[in-house]
Parts: C-alpha cells; sequence; structure tokens
C-alpha cells in the first residue's frame, strides 16, 4: 500500500536537523580560525582553496554517517560530494532545511569561500596552469614516462604526442643530461611539427632506498631453440658470432658471443663451430650466413657458454682454426628466499650472494645484500617491518647492529621461493627516516631542469620541511615559477596530507602524484581501495590536481594486450586529474587506448555517494 508523506513529521524532522548542520558550519570556520597563521603564507589566489580543504577536515573530523541516512530520507544531499564546496553546500542545507522547517533563515555573516561551480572552476584553471590543456576530448591529461630510446628515436615522442600525450616525464633516476636533453629537443621539434605543445615532468630520484648489487654467478650466456608443446624444434636458436675487439650488429640473432677476429676470418658458409658447453655437452652450430668478419651460425640444441669455452673451427673434418669465447656479460642470478630464512642487510657496499651451506647441508652463511640508504641503519628497531621489491617479499627485523640489519623473511609473495634482485625498491612501512628529501644529485639535477622542464616532481616526500626546501631552492634558482609536484609514496606522506596540501600552496602551481606502487607496499595491498580514494577527495577539496601513477595498462605497454583489472584501473583513474603510464615496447598503442577509454568515459555522469566516517589524517589541530 502507497504511504503519504507525514509534512508534521517531515517538519519536525528538519527542525531537529538544523542544529547538526550547524554544528558542522561551527567546527569548520573554527578549524580555519586556528589556522589563520597558516592560511597567510597560502598564495592569494589559491587561499580560498586553503579554506575549503580545512573545512573539508573538519567535516571528516567525526563521523556523520547517522546525519547522511537522515538527509538521505529526507530527499536532501547526503554530503557525499562537499569536496569542492563545503561551506556553501552546508548553508544551501541549512536554507533547505530551515524552509522545510518553516522557519526564517538568517544568513551567516561569514560568506563561503567557494560555491560548487567556482570550486571546480577553481580546480580546472589549477590543472591546467600545471599540466596544460588536455589535447584528447576529456579532461584527464596523459603523462607518458620516457624510456632512453626516446633520446635517439624522435619519431617515437612525435608518435606518442600524435597519440595523446601531454606530459612528458623524465625519471631523473635514469639516463643523464645529454639524454635528457636530446629528449627534450626532440619533443619541441614535435611540438612544432604537430601544431600542440606539451609540459616536461622532471621526477628528482630522491634518496635512492634500494637493494645494493649482486656478485654475479659467473660469465655464462643460455640459449635455446623454440619448442611446440611436444617439444619439437619450430625456430632454430640463432647464434652471431661477432669479433670481441670490433663487434658488429646483430642481424636478427638471439645470442650474441664474442670471438677472435683471426678466428673468424677464415670461416666461410658451410663451415662448422664445435665447442664443449658448460656441462660438458659437445654442441656443432653450422654457419649459414657471413657479413665481413662476422658470422651466423643456427642450432637446435640448447647451449650454456661461459667466458673462455674453446671453440674449433671444422669444414668438413678439416680443422680450420682454434679459438676461445670472450669476455661474456656477467650473469646475475637473484637471491632466493623463503618464509623463515635469514637476511642480512650489510651497510658496507659488498655485492649480495645467496645464503652457503656446507657439505652436510647446514647453514654456513645467511643470505646477505646491501641497502644504498645509510640513514636506515640508525632508525630501524627490532620487531620493524621491511617490504622488498614493492611488497612482494616482507621480512621482520630481528636485529640492528648499526652495521647489519638482521632480517626473518615472513612472506615471499604466495610463492614457496621469492627472488630478491639488485636495485629493487626498500619499504620501511613502521620506520621514521630522518634524512632530507633532496639529495646532492637532486640538487645537481635541479638546476638542470630548472632551465628545460615545466613540472618538478619531488620524491620522498614526507613533511613540510620537504616542500618549503625545495621551495627554497627553486627561490635560488629564480625558478618559482615550475610547477611541483608531491610525490605520496610513504605512509609518513599519506598521514601528513593535509599538512603537505597546505605547504604545497605557498607557492603554486602544484599538484599530487599517487604513487601507488610504493603506497600499497607500505599501507597494506587491503588499503589501496580506501587510500586511493582519501587523496582523491582531499586533493579536489585544496582544488589540487591529482596523477594517478604506478602499472596502469602495464600489460598493454609491455605485453600488447590489457587485462581485465587494467581496464577497470583505467575507468577508475578518470576521477585523476592526469592518469601516468610507464614505457613499455607497445607504448604508443597504450596512449591511444587510454585517450579512447577515457573520451568514452567522458561521456558518462558519474554517479556516487558517499558515506563520510571518520578519517584518521583529518585530524588536523
Amino acid at each position: 500500500m502507497a504511504m503519504r508523506l507525514d509534512i508534521a513529521e517531515h517538519k519536525q524532522k528538519a527542525r531537529q536537523l538544523i542544529p547538526a548542520i550547524q554544528e558542522l558550519r561551527r567546527r569548520a570556520l573554527a578549524l580555519e580560525e586556528r589556522h589563520q597563521a597558516e592560511l597567510q603564507l597560502v598564495a592569494a589566489d589559491y587561499r580560498p582553496s586553503a579554506r575549503n580543504l580545512l573545512h573539508y577536515l573538519a567535516l571528516r573530523q567525526t563521523d556523520i554517517r547517522p546525519l547522511q541516512r537522515e538527509l538521505i530520507g529526507m530527499g536532501l544531499t547526503s554530503l557525499g560530494v562537499t569536496e569542492t564546496a563545503v561551506l556553501s553546500t552546508l548553508d544551501a542545507l541549512l536554507y533547505n532545511l530551515h524552509a522545510l522547517a518553516e522557519e526564517t533563515y538568517t544568513p551567516s555573516d561569514v560568506e563561503a569561500p567557494v560555491t560548487y561551480q567556482t570550486g571546480t572552476m577553481l580546480l580546472e584553471e589549477h590543472t591546467g596552469q600545471l599540466l596544460g590543456q588536455s589535447a584528447g576530448k576529456h579532461r584527464v591529461r596523459i603523462m607518458v614516462t620516457m624510456p632512453a630510446e626516446a633520446a635517439t628515436d624522435p619519431r617515437l615522442i612525435h608518435d606518442l604526442l600524435a597519440a595523446g600525450m601531454d606530459v612528458m616525464r623524465i625519471n631523473c633516476a635514469h639516463d643523464d643530461q645529454t639524454a635528457w636533453l636530446a629528449m627534450i629537443a626532440n619533443l619541441r621539434r614535435a611540438e612544432k611539427k604537430l601544431a600542440r605543445p606539451c609540459k616536461i615532468y622532471a621526477d628528482l630520484a630522491g634518496p635512492k632506498l634500494r637493494t645494493g648489487p649482486i656478485k654475479p654467478a659467473g660469465h655464462v650466456a643460455r640459449y635455446r631453440p623454440k619448442r611446440n608443446f611436444r617439444g619439437e624444434v619450430t625456430t632454430m636458436c640463432r647464434v652471431w658470432f661477432t669479433p670481441a675487439t670490433a663487434p658488429q650488429p646483430a642481424p636478427t640473432a638471439d645470442v650474441t658471443l664474442p670471438v677472435s677476429a683471426d678466428f673468424l676470418a677464415q670461416a666461410e658458409v658451410g663451415d662448422t663451430i664445435h665447442l664443449v658447453d658448460a656441462r660438458g655437452r659437445h654442441r656443432q652450430l653450422p654457419i649459414t650466413y657471413k657479413q665481413n668478419n662476422s658470422c651466423l651460425a643456427e642450432t637446435d640444441r640448447t647451449h650454456y657458454v661461459e667466458t673462455g669455452t674453446a671453440v674449433r673451427l671444422l669444414r668438413g673434418a678439416e680443422l680450420i682454426a682454434t679459438g676461445e669465447i670472450g669476455e661474456l656479460p656477467p650473469l646475475i642470478l637473484p637471491i632466493p628466499l623463503q618464509i623463515g630464512d635469514t637476511l642480512i642487510l650489510t651497510r658496507a657496499n659488498l655485492p649480495g650472494e645467496a645464503a652457503q651451506f656446507d657439505e652436510t647441508g647446514r647453514l654456513a652463511q645467511p643470505a646477505h645484500i646491501a641497502c644504498t640508504l645509510k640513514e636506515a641503519f640508525q632508525a630501524v628497531e627490532p620487531g620493524h617491518r621491511m617490504l622488498f621489491d614493492d611488497g612482494k617479499i616482507h621480512g621482520r627485523v630481528l636485529d640492528n647492529d648499526r652495521d647489519n640489519i638482521t632480517v626473518e623473511i615472513t612472506s615471499t609473495g604466495g610463492r614457496t621461493v621469492g627472488r630478491l634482485q639488485a636495485e629493487k625498491g626498500i619499504n620501511f612501512p613502521d620506520t621514521t627516516l630522518l634524512m632530507p628529501s633532496l639529495t646532492a644529485k637532486d640538487v645537481e639535477d635541479l638546476e638542470f631542469m630548472a632551465r628545460h622542464a615545466d613540472i618538478i616532481g619531488l620524491s620522498f616526500t614526507r613533511s613540510p620541511e620537504d616542500v618549503h626546501a625545495l621551495e627554497d631552492q627553486l627561490k635560488r634558482l629564480q625558478a618559482t615559477h615550475l610547477g611541483v609536484v608531491l610525490k605520496i609514496e610513504t605512509r609518513q606522506a599519506f598521514e601528513n596530507l593535509p599538512r603537505l596540501l597546505l605547504a604545497a600552496m605557498h607557492s603554486p602551481p602544484d599538484g599530487i602524484m599517487v604513487a601507488r606502487g610504493d603506497l600499497a607496499a607500505e599501507l597494506g595491498f587491503e588499503r589501496m581501495a580506501e587510500v586511493q580514494e582519501e587523496i582523491l577527495w582531499f586533493c579536489e577539496a585544496a582544488h589540487l590536481p591529482v596523477i594517478w601513477a604506478t602499472q596502469v595498462l602495464e600489460n598493454l605497454a609491455k605485453r600488447g594486450a590489457p587485462s581485465r583489472a587494467e581496464v577497470t584501473d583505467v575507468v577508475m583513474s578518470s576521477r585523476a586529474e592526469c592518469v601516468m603510464l610507464n614505457k613499455g615496447p607497445y607504448i604508443v598503442d597504450t596512449v591511444r587506448f587510454l585517450n579512447d577509454v577515457l573520451e568514452r568515459m567522458a561521456a558518462h555522469s558519474a554517479k556516487r555517494r558517499i558515506m563520510l566516517r571518520r578519517l584518521s589524517i583529518s585530524q588536523v589541530d
């Protein structure tokens, strides 16, 4: 049976809700008042946004879900999308409640800093100031990380720009100033040819919190033919023999082996190169092609060849020449780790090694590897967690004598054996590391990039002091016009997010990058969904753009085909102002694909209702 609305009850409920909304408004203004000194440091154009951020912080300091349910039941705003303009939303709600209660509404003498319309416009304006205008038929910008070949392949950058790249990212942890300058020159030529601009984003490397090098297992090359499911050879393995002193480019070979020029000078098509590989297997490789002093041979067998392996050149049964395999690249094997194993993280710059066992199988020496960040040895304490390679391997600190950290492996990511490689990230989610975000290398790179880039990315941001240190460097270089992006990649950065946003607004334009790989490792993958949401909410309240980063369409960029989960992730990323793609052989196709998805999503209206529980990071006194 249909039920009619009880008008008297509706009025009564409206009267009961008015004091609750007035209290939310009072708290918002009280928090703003307590931060007046901080607000005066914010750039004048960004002050309304900073005020709105404080109002949103106040709103999220309490659990208002019961209140939201009451408002929804009355057909009013649920306060679930108030980020852009908090105070004006509360004012509009108070007006409506007074009208429903048939009471006189007296507007406050404190005017809201922004309305929904002006707040939305400010976010768009600040995004444009930092990231430029989107090339696509959507508001989301596309950022692409440059591979090393971007310095020598102008066509790659041209094609990326044509496909929809809006921001070119140069990772200062890789390549050098000569390569960076070549990338920038290639971009400028592409901009002129395509008649459209593109921002340059320079990502400072920051402190290197990574595993050190691993001791080579030897100098061995392994190569084999391709086989089908029956084990039958479908494609022969092609081996390029070339002089060790003057190697020549290989013509679509699977592996290159250096041999003396005298040996190769005597080789002819039809001859056979004989060798005994590292396993004692006799192998014969018929020569099918010769070019200058190099030759191509084919084999249907698997080879393990090491430096110094003797080779013989035979023409039928006649021995023509002898030689040996020259210096091969070192073979670096990852360190195998299982749950319960001990790993020593050492301060000394020693190559890492796997665990060593005696002839009886007893452990003689646990696995060890260096840590590139010396400050970690002063801060880590027993019981602290350690994560390696974006959380693929977990450990717990047993001891720290300030030179060696003893770690017990507690998880290997679902695998029986985890494999720890060199140059992999280390996270200390329970440890406060006392060190500046800007390293000596960062300062040197900043001096170069200040003359060429539009945006500077600050890695390992944790506190407002880190932001101020970068501002001081930009002032010294007379480069305060450059945009700044704060990378949120640690627990400390996430917990300090409101303070970081306020600090960033001292010297705009600014934005936030969500480095989801490190952040997930630090906070736990189970928390990433809510953490991403919270960062988006707070940045929207501050009217600052968000860059959605880490492994976006990674399978598509590297292998040519996206996973279903990646496509869903892209849809989620459309709520940010910019999406960052990493390099890969299919990166141009990936930019086109992303551009298409973002354009399709722009045609749909966002429909969401958020329930506002209390957020711990909103607790700004």
